[in-house]
């Protein structure tokens, strides 16, 4: 007997092909038939009219932390996603020397935006080792599987201490110590090693990321601990030196292509159209291509939408965070900040004012952030009112630019008045990112690119400025259903959702709807399929913010034939769990 039978749904299998009409078998699970059914099954669910497909598997999380505290990896659990990675872009908590845990908070808590005192309130710290960290998190059951990847900046925190963040360069005993806490954890089955080379991450007390300056040596030093297994990845944050100019791409890209050749491992870098640096995203294209061709396995990590910030009065960041007359009334409660913002005397105060400098020493925000603070009025035809339309791809007229021109007024205003409406809970959609022309066309062309993966959701981390983990969801509205043109087939989607990035990650057991493969699937109505409203929680340790999205649509997602969310109602089942790799 079956243990559930998913009759008469679009079964879109992960692998390419066109959608067909089908039931799926699932026992022990595992999926056990792909066709028409007559077993008798336990369960059965009623697929008319929607996609079956397999479950997403997410690349690029931020769950080191909140993994630790919450079973159900929320939001992703309400986005389809039924295996997630973490440990991305060089952070994490592991290993980490006894008496130094506060110094991998700070470096978290900057730059990925998850509050401090939720991670100290929340971690138990019951580890030193990256071997001891896994199985930690494996003790406590989870509803979604998981993977993990090594941090290089723990990894150099625990070797060389307070040299870690002086721009020291590491000797060789450093090299070859860092070499071994990486091989020790890819034998314990990490999924691969990670580093960050971002002039934007900034530790909570702005300084630089310890790596983020690593040379070739200790890069390609690390990278050979791959060398005689056959498992792992390494994943890649780098902006290329935009800020310092152009002619630091071509040598930033040679160092990306050399600790690829010392792992002889796929090697996956996050793709972007920056600002500034428009352009680079195709330089970065045609430097895989050629690459590719040369037998690297390079791949880009890829977007859904812009890449950006929510801006408002209780998010991290807005315009007028850095202005001396908000400041006196940042610390007044929500309602009471938007009511002390309408008083026109402290209005006209606030619009006569320059924002104070916000980036530096001692600050956590990057330095991109007063370079775009100087630049408010030209930036406000990339600021966009978030409201119930949730338009991710939105026109020129809709901008805060175009809104205050047709006010007579200047756009800084406008802002103003849009956050200081009603109770405060106004937010404005920024993509910094992905959005030079006023559209989603260079993330369509990434999305179509052959090395592309579906990436950069950083679910569990910017929790008060995005809510990227939709990002599955959002492809399948958007790109699938929604767009007026351009649209991207459904089979190519969940392609990049489910086998491609399985295949990337190594994993040969799910990412398809074929019989042996796990029982990891999501039953979906197209109709009703949303990425959800954004809103801001108070549910992290400490009484943390958060903005999360809840997916809507979601019928059903089993994880090892096991329902762990119905129509949007996380069940009692945890069948996840720590995915060693190379086991």
């Amino acid at each position: 007997m079956l243990d559930w039978l998913i009759e008469g749904g679009s079964v879109v299998d992960g692998r390419g092909g066109a959608p067909f009409s089908a039931d799926v078998g699932v026992r022990d699970g595992r999926i056990v038939e792909v066709g028409r059914i007559t077993s008798a099954a336990r369960a059965k669910v009623d697929a008319q009219g929607a996609w079956v497909t397999p479950g997403f598997v997410d690349i690029h999380t931020h769950y080191d932390g909140q993994a630790t505290w919450d079973q159900t990896f929320s939001p992703s659990i309400h986005h389809g996603v039924t295996t997630v990675v973490m440990g991305n872009c060089g952070v994490g908590f592991a290993p980490v020397r006894k008496g130094h845990e506060a110094d991998l908070i700070k470096l978290m808590e900057g730059v990925e935006d998850i509050p401090g005192a939720a991670l100290a309130e929340g971690i138990r710290w019951n580890w030193q080792s990256f071997p001891q960290f896994m199985d930690a998190l494996d003790a406590t059951p989870h509803s979604l599987d998981f993977l993990v990847q090594i941090p290089h900046d723990p990894v150099r925190m625990s070797v060389m201490g307070e040299r870690a963040f002086t721009r020291h360069t590491a000797g060789a005993d450093d090299i070859a110590a860092m070499r071994a806490l990486v091989r020790e954890a890819l034998e314990a089955g990490a999924v691969g090693w990670s580093t960050g080379r971002s002039d934007n991450h900034r530790t909570s007390e702005g300084k630089e990321t310890p790596a983020s300056e690593a040379s070739a040596a200790e890069l390609c030093g690390i990278a050979s601990a791959f060398l005689g297994l056959h498992h792992g990845v390494i994943q890649m944050v780098s902006d290329f030196d935009v800020l310092k100019g152009p002619e630091r791409f071509d040598a930033e890209f040679d160092l990306v292509e050399q600790v690829a050749r010392a792992s002889g491992r796929p090697l996956s870098m996050t793709w972007l159209q920056r600002e500034p640096g428009g352009e680079q995203w195709r330089s970065i294209r045609e430097r895989v291509d050629s690459a590719v061709a040369q037998g690297l396995p390079l791949y880009l990590q890829a977007a859904a939408r812009g890449i950006g910030v929510i801006n408002g009065l209780d998010a991290s960041f807005h315009p007028f965070m850095g202005f001396p007359g908000f400041k006196e009334i940042a610390h007044l409660p929500l309602a009471e900040r938007a009511a002390a913002m309408r008083d026109p005397a402290r209005k006209a105060r606030v619009l006569g004012e320059q924002s104070e400098r916000m980036a530096g020493d001692g600050s956590a925000i990057p330095p991109l952030v007063d370079i775009l603070l100087a630049r408010i009025e030209l930036i406000s035809a990339r600021m966009f009112p978030l409201d119930a339309r949730l338009n991710y791809e939105p026109a020129l007229r809709d901008s805060f630019l175009v809104r205050a021109k047709q006010r007579g007024v200047t756009a800084l205003e406008a802002l103003y008045d849009h956050l200081a409406e009603g109770d405060g809970a106004n937010l404005i959609y920024f993509p910094i990112f992905n959005y030079n022309d006023g559209s989603l066309a260079a993330v369509r062309s990434m999305l179509e690119h052959p090395r592309a993966l579906a990436g950069l959701s950083d679910a569990g981390a910017h929790v008060g400025t995005i809510c990227d983990a939709s990002f599955s969801t959002f492809m399948l509205t958007h790109w699938v259903r929604d767009r007026a043109e351009g649209r991207l087939p459904l089979q190519h989607v969940i392609e990049m959702l489910t086998s491609r990035n399985a295949r990337y990650l190594g994993l040969a057991d799910r990412g398809a709807l074929l019989p042996g493969m796990r029982a990891d699937l999501n039953v979906i109505d197209p109709q009703r399929l949303s990425v959800g409203a954004p809103r801001l929680v108070r549910d992290l340790p400490a009484g943390g913010r958060r903005f999360l999205q809840q997916g809507e649509g979601y019928v059903g997602t089993w994880v090892a034939g096991q329902a762990v969310q119905r129509d949007g109602a996380i069940t009692p089942a945890r069948p996840g769990r720590l995915v060693r790799a190379g086991r």
